[in-house]
């Protein structure tokens, strides 16, 4: 898959990927912002393992972010199944070189357009840390609306706060 944006291209991962993932990757201010299952320090183990995960994938939901033909963050889709199956939750994360450059939030827009048409999707969401004001911004200017805060949802780093949740539904 390749979305070629304005600012970045959204594109497949491919193997050579390693060494960009990590030159971005490994920063605090980038993992205290994620979940747990995005490590910290991220290692060039760590992003061989990532690859062979994503490489695999199908179908494939989860894509690097690149400038100039490097990785420089990653956006991707978590499709719900059952009876949520036409919803799936965006995440992403973007070197901190490249924050409050407009990339993010175009990369938004461009994947969950691509989600909605690919899957048939009728919602997309993202949870995001009440601290984590630079992504609630991406969100609002990706045309995503708030629709809760969910009180003392999450817990990251022995700190229990709040998740705002931020959805788009075609309609």
């Amino acid at each position: 898959m390749e979305l070629i944006l304005e600012k970045s291209t959204i594109r497949s991962y491919r193997w050579g990927d390693e060494e960009s993932l990590v030159l971005h990757g490994n920063n605090y201010k980038i993992w205290r912002n994620l979940r747990n299952l995005f490590p910290y320090p991220y290692t060039k183990d760590m992003a061989k393992y990532w690859l062979e995960i994503v490489t695999a994938e199908d179908p494939e939901t989860n894509f690097a972010i690149a400038i100039d033909d490097q990785v420089v963050g990653a956006i991707g889709l978590k499709l719900e199944g059952d009876i949520f199956y036409r919803t799936a939750e965006i995440g992403y994360w973007l070197g901190e070189e490249f924050w409050g450059r407009g990339i993010m939030p175009e990369a938004v827009r461009a994947l969950t357009e691509w989600g909605f048409t690919k899957f048939d999707l009728a919602r997309i969401y993202a949870g995001v840390f009440e601290h984590n004001l630079g992504s609630i911004r991406v969100l609002e200017k990706a045309g995503y609306q708030f629709e809760a805060r969910l009180r003392k949802n999450v817990t990251k780093q022995g700190r229990t706060f709040d998740q705002m949740i931020y959805a788009i539904v075609r309609e």
